[in-house]
């Protein structure tokens, strides 16, 4: 069959949860056996997210093929299980590079470069490259920000465009907000009328609605909706809050908006999918009644974006585990020995978080000293872990001043320190090792247990390694490298095995934990913060 693509735009306001509804579309096409792909579009002229700070834009998610991209891309994964790629997410920036590129190697042979038709064939060609190189049923286009924005109008002119181009197989579905005025007490259809007219004046006429809210929307307020915004009633449908956005395919397939796709795009319906795996998910989630407490150290507590698949994975291990998830979140910026005690009482486990920087790094040592000797199970990721090598080595060998070269140019008991081939790189995304990487474990260490392997493969983003100089001291003291990379030779992951659980990774394994296949290492991780 031919590759059939649907755009999901958004307007109103940012944050309503494109990317989940676009993943839920997803999930449920996928249910009923199709092969389908979500890429995200993103207008800010950043080449890619890898240099953003995350107050700006949440995580940084990073692909299997070492392409560091929106935190969407993410939320695709998780509910698909299926790996994304570079391909998967683009930014305005890389648009705009690509044509100059094309334009200084004279590919446009001295025509005037413009946005039509240039930038937008751009966009166009990348959004049919999946649908060309994989032969995907379907591929959903997330279109990043509101309905309205300079910045989305590129994007916007693309689509209108490609509709023409693909005619019935093509699809848009437009997702807006519907407030409730509590002094009215009622609910405002006049912000999705505003946002469908805006989106009608740039030649787009959306399919399906989906509208955002807090409160149920009558069947009376939808068919008006529908009538103003020339839509059909039966495709427009609500997407009201729910205790997790796990909950929402259903929420969506109960008001068949997978059939309304299929019926608008010509293909047969078929029988209503039984999605029995994630029903049997959310049941474990909706049965658990104990909950296992969990401290996250890390510096960018205040942002619930910022540690965003770490908050899943622990969520989806908790929730197979049978427990709820009480994940406090410890800013390390106010950590100190004298109070570290009193941050991480009642905690059945201790996260320490990946990052980058100086600050807040004393606070996670304190924690660190703290769960090792008080042997609280105990997970460090990326710089987690190197906090672990570092408080071990200043407090268990003695090397009072140990530190990374990150922190200290000049430290003489490197023990974390930048691989002698990344020394002369200057650009700071150039040092990064990045995506995914093998990594063989010891077969009796913790990890192995859990992954029930010894060969592994995780996704990397960090600059700074484990320094093998001092391996033999670690050992020897306690602290053993169960993991390494077949190629290198660099620590991957170390472990105190005297400890109930005591594991640090440079890698990040949240990236790889879905709904269907939450990561090992998590799963083991709660299982012992309940044990404990």
């Amino acid at each position: 069959m031919e590759t059939k693509y649907i755009f999901v735009t958004g307007g109103v306001v940012s944050s309503l949860g494109k990317g989940i509804i676009s993943a839920s579309v997803a999930k449920l096409l996928q249910a009923r056996g199709y092969n389908v792909t979500i890429q995200k579009f993103d207008p800010y002229i950043n080449v890619d997210p890898g240099t953003l700070n995350p107050y700006e834009h949440g995580e940084c998610y990073v692909t299997v093929d070492g392409h560091e991209a929106d935190l969407d891309l993410g939320h695709y994964e998780r509910f698909l299980n299926v790996q994304t790629t570079r391909a998967n997410n683009i930014t305005t920036g890389r648009i705009y590079q690509n044509v100059i590129n094309k334009e200084r190697r004279g590919d446009y042979l001295g025509k005037t470069v413009q946005i039509i038709p240039h930038i937008t064939d751009e966009i166009k060609r990348n959004v049919k490259l999946l649908g060309t190189k994989k032969q995907f049923d379907f591929v959903i286009t997330e279109i990043g920000g509101t309905v309205g924005d300079i910045e989305s109008l590129p994007y916007l002119e693309s689509v209108r465009q490609l509709r023409w181009e693909m005619g019935k197989n093509c699809l848009c579905i437009h997702l807006t907000y519907v407030p409730y005025i509590a002094a009215a007490k009622e609910l405002k259809s006049k912000p999705t009328q505003h946002s469908v007219k805006q989106l009608q004046e740039v030649g787009i006429q959306p399919d399906i609605l989906v509208l955002r809210t807090e409160h149920e929307i009558s069947a009376d307020v939808r068919k008006k909706v529908a009538l103003f915004c020339n839509v059909d009633p039966a495709a427009v449908v609500q997407s009201i809050d729910v205790p997790s956005i796990y909950e929402v395919p259903l929420n969506m397939q109960k008001q068949h908006l997978d059939e309304i796709v299929l019926k608008k795009m010509g293909m047969p319906v078929g029988p209503t999918p039984e999605m029995k795996p994630w029903k049997s998910f959310l049941e474990r989630m909706k049965n658990a009644t104990e909950t296992v407490h969990i401290g996250l150290v890390g510096k960018y507590v205040e942002l619930p974006d910022a540690y965003k698949s770490i908050n899943e994975s622990l969520f989806q291990a908790a929730t197979y585990n049978d427990r709820k998830l009480d994940l406090h979140l410890i800013h390390s910026e106010k950590v100190n020995d004298s109070n570290v005690a009193e941050w991480l009482s009642g905690m059945d486990g201790v996260i320490i978080a990946p990052g980058f920087g100086q600050r807040g790094i004393e606070g996670k040592f304190a924690a660190l000293k703290y769960t090792r000797e008080h042997d609280i199970p105990t997970f460090g990721i990326c710089l987690g872990m190197q906090c672990m090598v570092i408080e071990f080595a200043r407090n268990v060998l003695g090397y009072s001043d140990a530190n990374s070269t990150e922190m200290e140019v000049n430290v003489k008991h490197n023990v974390i320190d930048l691989m002698e081939s990344q020394k002369s790189i200057s650009n700071m995304g150039g040092t990064m090792r990045l995506g995914e990487y093998d990594c063989i474990l010891q077969e009796d260490s913790i990890p192995a247990k859990a992954y029930g392997t010894t060969h592994i493969k995780e996704r990397h983003r960090h600059r700074f390694e484990f320094n093998n100089e001092y391996r033999d001291e670690f050992e020897k003291a306690g602290m053993k490298c169960v993991g390494e990379n077949p190629d290198t030779h660099l620590v991957e992951v170390v472990e105190i095995p005297s400890l109930k659980w005591f594991v640090g990774v440079q890698y990040h394994p949240e990236y790889g934990s879905t709904v269907i296949k939450p990561n090992p290492l998590f799963v083991d991780f709660i299982k012992a913060a309940i044990q404990k």
